[in-house]
């Protein structure tokens, strides 16, 4: 499903005809924290956009941060564009990142408001491919994470992970109409915002995309994906950063959704395909082996054919890279459940938080250190 979704959905060629009506303005929120390799050609990317209308409002929390720096230099850089720093942030909730942007958020000028992580790299032609889904009734245009091409087993890893099994969850909940709402690039009606009580009434969440998209769609609004994915393209790379990541994740779906727990491994190759040979042969009298294996064999060639449908091509590494980037990401996936589930607090950049049943956030106290 997710396979001939994707074939269908992403990677159309974006519309550069004139428009019946002018296309709406664009605010483009970027809340930064810290530096990394990366930052500076990412962010030159969003002065060169293919748009009309729009302006970049940077957010950090306060002058010390070394991205000032580089903002103060793009802007100077680039005077043609509307860019503006907002310093200090104003404190709405526990969640870090919707203090850093509120003060731009109420200073946006546009009807429309993109909210885009700092590892985010754009086309030039990315912003224009999300306005255009953005149609009368609908609310939230949000691109598929995915990632950019760099060497090393760690980049493997992640676009091995983005490429398939987040791309199955991702591509599947969308045709199936869930929530499946990843706010690292995601453009929003800001009408449609404030019907929920605008920005600062998800400040009580961590995963504030959520929650926003949640609300949004009570309201009668509809969320498409649209056909570019999100370019992450972060400059440091490890193993162990991505799965602290995935386990973040994990805490945060299992707390917004408990069900995630026991249904999360029934779309995971192994313990699917162990259950499935054991049942196969409780029922049938196959062999459980060589059922086993011919569904790992299905399951890997799939997903072979779903990182291409998602990378629009093939992939910046050979098929044995693959191999032993899948294998490890297949391993690793229950044990990063697991691991989600006997530790539920979450560390965020230098904070730490407790997480409520249903998506609250409290923010813990720094230990002390004796």
């Amino acid at each position: 499903m997710a396979l001939s979704y994707s074939k269908w959905k992403l990677h159309r060629t974006v519309d550069r005809s004139p428009p019946e009506q002018p296309y709406l303005g664009v605010s483009i929120l970027k809340p930064l924290s810290g530096v990394d390799p990366n930052l500076f050609s990412n962010l030159e990317t969003f002065f060169s956009l293919d748009y009309p209308t729009y302006e970049l409002l940077f957010c950090v929390e306060n002058d010390h941060d070394p991205a000032v720096m580089l903002v103060n230099s793009l802007m100077h850089k680039f005077p043609q564009v509307d860019a503006k720093l907002f310093v200090g942030g104003l404190r709405v909730g526990v969640n870090p990142k919707i203090n850093n942007m509120q003060p731009a958020y109420l200073a946006a000028k546009y009807p429309l408001i993109l909210v885009s992580d700092s590892g985010i790299r754009m086309r030039e032609d990315t912003l224009l491919d999300m306005v255009q889904h953005m149609k009368e009734d609908v609310a939230i245009v949000h691109q598929m994470p995915f990632c950019c091409d760099a060497d090393g087993f760690a980049s493997v890893y992640e676009k091995v992970y983005f490429g398939t099994a987040q791309a199955r969850m991702y591509m599947s909940a969308d045709f199936l109409g869930i929530n499946c709402h990843v706010g690292m690039s995601s453009l929003v009606r800001r009408c449609a915002l404030e019907e929920t009580g605008g920005l600062a009434a998800f400040g009580e969440y961590l995963a504030e995309d959520y929650f926003m998209a949640k609300a949004v769609v009570c309201r009668g609004w509809r969320m498409r994906v649209a056909s570019l994915p999100a370019l992450q393209n972060t400059g440091s790379k490890s193993v162990g950063a991505l799965q602290a990541r995935l386990k973040r994740w994990a805490r945060l779906r299992i707390a917004m959704v408990p069900t995630t727990a026991l249904l999360e491994p029934l779309s995971e190759c192994l313990p699917l395909g162990a259950g499935a040979a054991w049942a196969a042969g409780e029922l049938f009298g196959a062999e459980p082996l060589p059922f086993f294996l011919v569904h790992v064999l299905v399951w890997f060639l799939s997903d072979w054919l779903m990182l291409r449908t998602v990378q629009n091509g093939s992939p910046p590494f050979t098929k044995v890279e693959f191999l032993l980037g899948w294998v490890w990401s297949e391993v690793c996936a229950p044990f990063v459940l697991a691991a989600a589930l006997l530790n539920p607090e979450i560390s965020w950049r230098t904070r730490s938080y407790r997480l409520d049943w249903g998506g609250r956030a409290h923010e813990l106290k720094p230990k002390l250190k004796f």
